[in-house]
């Protein structure tokens, strides 16, 4: 079961990393993370590693508990407003997948 967990916390900060590299290229013309998308990416990864319902839960949107800070709730959900509809031009096959298990745990 711990493999799973970590499997899940590996993936989930691998297409956060994606999002947020999106987010900053488009928006702040960076090849490379800007200290402030650095900043979010860290705090979010340490939200991740310790998140005690990473078993049970698929995203941290599907979440009943809100473990983030307002200011990094309010960059987060920019973040994911912003890059979610592209990562289908991007990253087709990440995208269509997270859509999978997003609608597969809203019906099960």
């Amino acid at each position: 079961m711990r493999k799973d967990v970590d499997k899940k916390r590996k993936e989930e900060k691998a297409i956060l990393f994606l999002m947020i590299c999106l987010y900053c290229r488009k928006k702040h013309a960076q090849k490379e993370l800007c200290k402030e998308c650095a900043e979010l990416y860290e705090y979010a990864c340490k939200r991740i590693e310790v998140c005690p319902f990473m078993e049970t839960k698929t995203f941290c949107s599907s979440c009943k508990v809100h473990c983030y800070q307002k200011k990094y709730r309010a960059q987060i959900q920019t973040v994911m407003r912003f890059s979610g509809p592209r990562m289908l031009l991007y990253h087709p096959i990440k995208a269509l997948r997270h859509l999978y298990y997003e609608k597969k745990e809203k019906y099960l």
